[in-house]
């Protein structure tokens, strides 16, 4: 029996995320991550390396949990939001029983997370708004353990309606979790749902420092939830998730001084945001810039993939959304440094399509 063979069937037929990086290219201007554009620098004031770091860490829980507005006991970190999606899962769906349900167009880390373990996953496509099909969800619901939301909603930006995420918060209560997955919500948190989770017991949303705290290097996310739940993942998050030096950076992070200095890059992507989107809504090629409340934006162009592999080759890496469904001819755009964004414009009005 050969190595493969040793494997799981669903993991020898499961295709992988394919992350910015694994889809390589040798670029200059890297817009296809959703990262902040320039380094922020932290010093590494710890040195206890000789010993394991907390499961939890108290600096970084008690800090994150200052500013997101809630008790320490309703946070949990974790190796990034991904870890968070994927602890889930390990909690609460027995494989082969149980389902996970998510909207498409939308992230692709939570079909795999559902394939890896071998708990089956079901799709309802989203309206033609990119909003939530509430009847198809009500009708897809049965055997369903937990929901995936992602809002504002990665790769199309747009915030999802917070009284259709109501109306499913009532539709699944004591049934099934409503996962809001806020990785973008720094760029819009007058959106964020943190607010509710004394109401629905049932919620539990996803946040990381990889976005606006310019910190995707770091691999540091959070599932804040109610205790029961955080109860539950603590039984199943590996014994020491984050690093001495993630926790120290992270803290630090989400310190009063970090906080500020996020929300001042927070104002500098939204105003690079504005002047990339007018500039390319005046460029022949660009069918469509659609509305978007992150660090990215989605725009539907002339011939896309021929665009995309040339700024390939201009050392431009966007990321290309084609087969997502509804998302034929869209690409997906970073904001980045006003250089780069002028190298994307001035790119684009070069095409001759």
């Amino acid at each position: 029996m050969s190595i493969e063979e040793l494997a799981r069937k669903n993991v020898r037929e499961l295709t992988p995320y394919q992350s910015a990086r694994r889809l390589g290219g040798k670029g200059d201007v890297w817009l296809n991550a959703n990262e902040f554009p320039t380094a922020v620098p932290f010093d590494f004031t710890q040195q206890s390396l000789n010993r394991y770091p907390e499961c939890q860490p108290k600096a970084v829980i008690d800090n994150y949990a200052r500013y997101a507005g809630v008790t320490p006991e309703q946070v949990l970190v974790s190796r990034g939001a991904d870890e968070g999606i994927e602890l889930l899962i390990r909690a609460f769906c027995e494989p082969g029983l149980d389902a996970v349900l998510f909207c498409p167009p939308t992230y692709g880390m939570y079909s795999v997370s559902a394939e890896t373990f071998g708990v089956p996953y079901r799709t309802v496509l989203a309206r033609e708004d990119w909003q939530l099909d509430l009847q198809g969800i009500a009708d897809n619901l049965e055997g369903v353990k937990l929901v995936y939301v992602c809002s504002p909603n990665n790769p199309t930006g747009q915030i999802i309606n917070p009284q259709d995420m109501r109306v499913l918060l009532e539709m699944t209560r004591g049934k099934t979790l409503v996962i809001a997955d806020e990785a973008y919500i720094e760029f819009c948190p007058q959106a964020s749902l943190v607010g509710w989770l004394d109401e629905y017991p049932h919620l539990v949303i996803l946040r990381t420092l990889s976005k606006a705290f310019a910190l995707a290097g770091l691999r540091c996310g959070f599932t804040l939830a109610n205790k029961e739940v955080i109860n539950l993942l603590l039984k199943v998050i590996a014994p020491y998730p984050l690093s001495t030096p993630v926790a120290d950076i992270a803290a630090q992070a989400l310190s009063p001084q970090g906080i500020v200095a996020m929300r001042e890059r927070v104002a500098q992507i939204i105003s690079e945001r504005q002047f990339l989107v007018s500039a390319l809504r005046d460029i022949p090629c660009v069918e469509q810039v659609f509305d978007s409340e992150t660090n990215y934006i989605l725009a539907r162009i002339t011939a896309s993939s021929a665009v995309f592999k040339s700024l390939w080759d201009q050392g431009i890496i966007l990321r290309d959304q084609n087969k997502q469904p509804s998302l034929s001819g869209c690409l997906r755009i970073t904001i980045g440094t006003r250089q780069e964004s002028q190298r994307v414009i001035d790119a684009l009005r070069a095409e001759q399509v």
